[in-house]
Protein backbone atom coordinates (compact mmCIF):
# COMPACT_ATOMS: atom_id res chain seq x y z
CA UNK A 1 0.00 0.00 0.00
CA UNK A 2 1.27 3.51 -0.80
CA UNK A 3 2.80 5.49 2.04
CA UNK A 4 0.94 8.81 2.21
CA UNK A 5 3.26 10.33 4.78
CA UNK A 6 5.76 11.62 2.24
CA UNK A 7 4.86 13.20 -1.11
CA UNK A 8 7.03 12.12 -4.01
CA UNK A 9 7.91 15.27 -5.92
CA UNK A 10 10.63 17.56 -4.64
CA UNK A 11 11.10 20.16 -7.35
CA UNK A 12 10.46 23.88 -6.94
CA UNK A 13 7.77 25.68 -8.94
CA UNK A 14 8.32 25.57 -12.69
CA UNK A 15 6.60 27.69 -15.30
CA UNK A 16 5.43 26.00 -18.46
CA UNK A 17 3.91 27.92 -21.33
CA UNK A 18 2.25 27.20 -24.63
CA UNK A 19 -0.94 25.23 -25.19
CA UNK A 20 0.69 22.00 -26.37
CA UNK A 21 3.26 22.06 -23.56
CA UNK A 22 0.54 22.43 -20.93
CA UNK A 23 -1.51 19.63 -22.50
CA UNK A 24 1.50 17.33 -22.41
CA UNK A 25 2.27 18.27 -18.81
CA UNK A 26 -1.28 17.41 -17.72
CA UNK A 27 -1.29 14.14 -19.66
CA UNK A 28 2.02 13.14 -18.06
CA UNK A 29 0.47 13.52 -14.60
CA UNK A 30 2.07 16.80 -13.53
CA UNK A 31 0.30 18.63 -10.69
CA UNK A 32 -0.63 22.19 -11.68
CA UNK A 33 -0.54 24.76 -8.92
CA UNK A 34 -2.05 27.44 -11.17
CA UNK A 35 -3.25 27.66 -14.77
CA UNK A 36 -3.78 30.96 -16.58
CA UNK A 37 -5.56 31.24 -19.95
CA UNK A 38 -5.78 34.45 -21.94
CA UNK A 39 -9.24 35.95 -21.90
CA UNK A 40 -10.94 35.69 -25.32
CA UNK A 41 -8.50 33.08 -26.64
CA UNK A 42 -9.92 30.45 -29.01
CA UNK A 43 -8.86 27.78 -31.45
CA UNK A 44 -8.89 24.03 -31.91
CA UNK A 45 -5.92 23.33 -29.66
CA UNK A 46 -7.45 25.42 -26.89
CA UNK A 47 -10.64 23.34 -27.15
CA UNK A 48 -8.50 20.25 -26.64
CA UNK A 49 -6.89 21.82 -23.56
CA UNK A 50 -10.22 22.88 -22.06
CA UNK A 51 -11.68 19.43 -22.64
CA UNK A 52 -8.69 17.92 -20.84
CA UNK A 53 -8.87 20.24 -17.83
CA UNK A 54 -12.60 19.63 -17.57
CA UNK A 55 -12.03 15.86 -17.58
CA UNK A 56 -9.24 16.17 -14.97
CA UNK A 57 -11.23 18.71 -12.92
CA UNK A 58 -8.44 21.29 -13.08
CA UNK A 59 -9.33 24.88 -12.21
CA UNK A 60 -7.99 27.80 -14.22
CA UNK A 61 -8.18 31.56 -14.39
CA UNK A 62 -9.03 33.63 -17.46
CA UNK A 63 -6.74 36.65 -17.42
CA UNK A 64 -5.75 39.57 -19.70
CA UNK A 65 -2.69 39.07 -21.87
CA UNK A 66 -0.82 41.66 -19.79
CA UNK A 67 -0.76 39.28 -16.85
CA UNK A 68 0.69 36.50 -18.96
CA UNK A 69 3.31 38.85 -20.33
CA UNK A 70 4.33 39.71 -16.77
CA UNK A 71 4.75 36.02 -15.97
CA UNK A 72 6.96 35.30 -18.98
CA UNK A 73 8.40 37.13 -21.97
CA UNK A 74 8.49 33.95 -24.04
CA UNK A 75 5.89 32.91 -26.62
CA UNK A 76 3.20 31.66 -24.23
CA UNK A 77 0.42 31.39 -26.87
CA UNK A 78 -2.04 32.67 -24.28
CA UNK A 79 -1.50 29.85 -21.77
CA UNK A 80 0.83 29.71 -18.75
CA UNK A 81 0.85 27.07 -16.00
CA UNK A 82 2.81 26.60 -12.81
CA UNK A 83 3.76 23.07 -11.79
CA UNK A 84 3.33 22.41 -8.06
CA UNK A 85 6.41 21.46 -6.00
CA UNK A 86 4.34 18.83 -4.16
CA UNK A 87 2.00 16.02 -5.10
CA UNK A 88 -1.53 16.56 -3.82
CA UNK A 89 -3.11 13.48 -2.27
CA UNK A 90 -6.63 12.11 -1.77
CA UNK A 91 -8.21 12.37 1.66
CA UNK A 92 -10.39 9.37 0.75
CA UNK A 93 -7.21 7.26 0.60
CA UNK A 94 -5.58 8.69 3.72
CA UNK A 95 -8.36 8.10 6.26
CA UNK A 96 -8.54 4.29 5.82
CA UNK A 97 -4.75 4.12 6.05
CA UNK A 98 -4.74 6.08 9.32
CA UNK A 99 -7.31 3.72 10.82
CA UNK A 100 -5.36 0.68 9.56
CA UNK A 101 -2.27 1.95 11.38
CA UNK A 102 -4.30 2.00 14.59
CA UNK A 103 -4.14 5.79 14.87
CA UNK A 104 -6.88 8.24 15.81
CA UNK A 105 -7.26 10.60 12.83
CA UNK A 106 -6.48 14.29 13.32
CA UNK A 107 -7.14 16.32 10.17
CA UNK A 108 -6.68 20.04 9.61
CA UNK A 109 -9.08 21.80 7.22
CA UNK A 110 -8.28 25.36 6.09
CA UNK A 111 -11.13 27.44 4.72
CA UNK A 112 -9.87 30.41 2.71
CA UNK A 113 -6.36 30.74 4.15
CA UNK A 114 -4.64 32.51 1.25
CA UNK A 115 -1.54 34.01 2.83
CA UNK A 116 1.45 31.96 1.70
CA UNK A 117 3.56 32.47 4.82
CA UNK A 118 0.65 31.73 7.14
CA UNK A 119 0.03 28.54 5.21
CA UNK A 120 3.68 27.52 5.44
CA UNK A 121 3.74 28.18 9.19
CA UNK A 122 0.53 26.17 9.65
CA UNK A 123 2.00 23.24 7.72
CA UNK A 124 5.11 23.33 9.92
CA UNK A 125 3.02 23.21 13.09
CA UNK A 126 0.77 20.47 11.72
CA UNK A 127 3.71 18.26 10.72
CA UNK A 128 5.45 18.75 14.07
CA UNK A 129 2.23 17.79 15.89
CA UNK A 130 1.65 14.67 13.82
CA UNK A 131 -1.49 15.88 12.04
CA UNK A 132 -2.43 13.29 9.42
CA UNK A 133 -3.31 15.64 6.57
CA UNK A 134 -4.18 19.22 5.62
CA UNK A 135 -7.29 19.77 3.48
CA UNK A 136 -7.62 22.91 1.35
CA UNK A 137 -10.08 24.04 -1.33
CA UNK A 138 -9.29 23.93 -5.04
CA UNK A 139 -10.02 27.67 -5.22
CA UNK A 140 -9.30 30.31 -2.60
CA UNK A 141 -6.28 28.77 -0.94
CA UNK A 142 -2.64 29.82 -0.66
CA UNK A 143 -0.40 28.84 -3.52
CA UNK A 144 2.22 26.28 -2.60
CA UNK A 145 5.39 27.87 -3.91
CA UNK A 146 9.02 28.16 -2.76
CA UNK A 147 8.06 30.81 -0.16
CA UNK A 148 5.47 28.47 1.36
CA UNK A 149 7.96 25.59 1.32
CA UNK A 150 10.61 27.73 3.01
CA UNK A 151 8.24 29.03 5.69
CA UNK A 152 7.13 25.47 6.40
CA UNK A 153 10.79 24.46 6.93
CA UNK A 154 10.20 21.67 4.44
CA UNK A 155 7.10 20.34 6.22
CA UNK A 156 5.08 20.60 3.00
CA UNK A 157 7.28 17.84 1.60
CA UNK A 158 6.33 15.59 4.53
CA UNK A 159 2.68 16.16 5.45
CA UNK A 160 -0.06 15.14 2.98
CA UNK A 161 -1.94 18.09 1.48
CA UNK A 162 -5.34 17.33 -0.08
CA UNK A 163 -6.87 19.82 -2.50
CA UNK A 164 -10.63 19.30 -2.91
CA UNK A 165 -13.45 20.77 -4.98
CA UNK A 166 -15.78 21.24 -2.04
CA UNK A 167 -14.83 21.57 1.61
CA UNK A 168 -18.46 20.94 2.53
CA UNK A 169 -18.63 17.60 0.67
CA UNK A 170 -15.26 16.58 2.08
CA UNK A 171 -16.37 17.49 5.60
CA UNK A 172 -19.48 15.33 5.15
CA UNK A 173 -17.29 12.45 3.95
CA UNK A 174 -15.09 12.83 7.01
CA UNK A 175 -18.14 12.81 9.28
CA UNK A 176 -19.35 9.63 7.60
CA UNK A 177 -15.88 8.19 8.24
CA UNK A 178 -16.34 8.73 11.97
CA UNK A 179 -14.60 12.09 12.47
CA UNK A 180 -16.13 14.98 14.40
CA UNK A 181 -15.93 18.51 12.99
CA UNK A 182 -14.61 21.21 15.31
CA UNK A 183 -14.86 24.72 13.86
CA UNK A 184 -12.60 27.28 15.50
CA UNK A 185 -14.69 30.45 15.46
CA UNK A 186 -15.58 33.39 17.62
CA UNK A 187 -19.29 32.72 16.96
CA UNK A 188 -19.72 30.68 20.13
CA UNK A 189 -19.40 30.77 23.90
CA UNK A 190 -17.66 27.39 24.00
CA UNK A 191 -13.86 27.47 24.25
CA UNK A 192 -11.37 25.18 22.54
CA UNK A 193 -10.92 23.35 25.88
CA UNK A 194 -14.44 21.86 25.80
CA UNK A 195 -14.36 19.32 22.91
CA UNK A 196 -12.94 15.84 23.37
CA UNK A 197 -10.04 15.74 20.91
CA UNK A 198 -9.19 12.15 21.78
CA UNK A 199 -11.94 11.24 19.31
CA UNK A 200 -11.22 11.24 15.56
CA UNK A 201 -11.33 14.94 14.71
CA UNK A 202 -11.23 17.53 11.96
CA UNK A 203 -10.02 20.95 13.10
CA UNK A 204 -11.45 23.67 10.84
CA UNK A 205 -9.89 27.13 10.69
CA UNK A 206 -10.82 30.02 8.44
CA UNK A 207 -9.19 33.16 7.17
CA UNK A 208 -8.78 36.12 9.51
CA UNK A 209 -10.96 38.25 7.24
CA UNK A 210 -13.92 35.98 6.54
CA UNK A 211 -13.65 33.19 9.07
CA UNK A 212 -15.23 29.80 8.42
CA UNK A 213 -18.04 29.53 5.88
CA UNK A 214 -21.56 29.15 7.26
CA UNK A 215 -22.18 25.79 5.60
CA UNK A 216 -19.23 24.26 7.49
CA UNK A 217 -20.27 25.86 10.76
CA UNK A 218 -23.80 24.49 10.42
CA UNK A 219 -22.67 20.87 10.17
CA UNK A 220 -19.93 21.07 12.83
CA UNK A 221 -20.43 19.09 16.02
CA UNK A 222 -18.51 21.72 17.98
CA UNK A 223 -17.87 25.44 17.68
CA UNK A 224 -14.90 26.50 19.77
CA UNK A 225 -13.08 29.76 20.34
CA UNK A 226 -9.71 30.68 21.79
CA UNK A 227 -10.28 32.86 24.87
CA UNK A 228 -8.78 36.34 24.46
CA UNK A 229 -8.16 38.77 27.31
CA UNK A 230 -6.43 41.70 25.63
CA UNK A 231 -7.71 44.48 23.40
CA UNK A 232 -6.80 42.88 20.06
CA UNK A 233 -9.81 41.06 18.63
CA UNK A 234 -8.12 38.01 17.13
CA UNK A 235 -4.95 35.98 16.72
CA UNK A 236 -3.04 35.37 13.53
CA UNK A 237 -4.46 32.22 11.90
CA UNK A 238 -1.16 30.34 12.06
CA UNK A 239 -0.91 31.11 15.79
CA UNK A 240 -4.53 30.05 16.30
CA UNK A 241 -3.79 26.78 14.54
CA UNK A 242 -0.88 26.11 16.88
CA UNK A 243 -3.02 26.78 19.94
CA UNK A 244 -5.88 24.45 18.98
CA UNK A 245 -3.70 21.70 17.49
CA UNK A 246 -1.63 21.48 20.65
CA UNK A 247 -4.73 21.43 22.83
CA UNK A 248 -5.67 18.32 20.85
CA UNK A 249 -2.18 16.87 21.38
CA UNK A 250 -2.30 17.73 25.10
CA UNK A 251 -5.51 15.77 25.51
CA UNK A 252 -4.24 12.85 23.45
CA UNK A 253 -0.99 12.54 25.40
CA UNK A 254 -2.41 13.26 28.85
CA UNK A 255 -1.65 10.49 31.36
Amino acid sequence: MQDFSRPIKRETNQFIFGIRAVIEAIESGKELESLFIQRGLNGGLLIELKTLIRERNISYQQVPIEKLNRLTRKNHQGVVAIISPITYQNIEDIIPLVYERGEVPLILMLDGVTDIRNFGAIARTAECAGVNAIVVPQKGSAEINPDAIKTSAGALFKIPVCRVDSLYKTAKFLQESGLQLISCTEKTDETIYKPDYTLPSVLILGSEERGISDDLIRISEHLAKIPLFGEIASLNVSVSTGVVVYEAIRQRTKK
